[in-house]
């Protein structure tokens, strides 16, 4: 049963790959998705018929070239399970897929129609909540400022940080939802950064760096 931010997730031997540009899904993040390819619903129909675990991986550059191939994706993906789903007349899906995992791929399984991949959790260090209480206390100063709590979902984030929720699991929430405008290579890198401390830290400067100022800087002002 691997174990993945903190919390043991199960996902089988082999898992379904959704290789996408430019989306990045996090441990805890719901990710909705539209299928609409003839592999991709039928890599949706197999699953929801057993582990409901899909693997969503990001292309790499120049992806273009060879989609309807096996474009090289990057070794590190978010392993998520289907929570939701609707059939459409025409055989598409929609689903929501919560993130539950960050793992590395080991080895692809040749297959037709979608691409399956062994995968190994990985393994993270520097995650006690001890080392990690001055980044915690900045990130929450920045979700006490009405700005910064404006921002999709950072009244959430605010009270998840409130009620207790690991430190890791706010930040990466906060990378979901309020680094989207950023380069997709930082989503990724922060993906998969094992070293918590670390991914923490680069969480909080890049939500910094934000700098929302335009939404009620009076009420900010204070907190400075």
């Amino acid at each position: 049963m691997p174990k993945g931010d903190g919390v043991e997730n199960e996902f089988p031997a082999a898992v379904p790959l959704f290789p996408l540009p430019n989306v990045v899904l996090f441990p805890r993040a719901i990710l909705p998705l539209h299928i609409f390819e003839e592999r991709y619903k039928q890599m949706t129909a197999d699953v929801l018929r057993g582990h409901r675990q899909v693997a969503m991986a990001l292309l790499r550059r120049g992806w273009e070239r060879d989609y309807y191939g096996r474009p090289a994706v990057d070794p590190v993906v978010c392993v998520g399970t289907i929570v939701s789903h609707e059939r459409l007349a025409d055989g598409r899906y929609n689903f929501l897929l919560e993130g539950h995992t960050r793992a590395r791929i080991v080895r692809e399984i040749a297959t037709e129609p979608y691409r399956l991949a062994e995968l190994e959790p990985l393994t993270e260090v520097n995650s006690d909540e001890g080392g990690l209480l001055a980044l915690r206390s900045a990130l929450a100063g920045l979700f006490r400022r009405e700005s910064y709590a404006s921002l999709p979902a950072g009244r959430q984030i605010r009270e998840l940080l409130a009620r207790g929720v690991p430190t890791a699991v706010a930040a990466d929430l906060a990378a979901f939802h309020l680094l989207s405008e950023h380069p997709v290579e930082l989503r990724q890198e922060l993906l998969g950064e094992a070293d918590v401390r670390e991914r923490v830290r680069r969480v909080v400067d890049a939500v910094a760096d934000l700098k929302p100022a335009w939404v009620n800087v009076p009420g900010d002002a204070k907190l400075n």
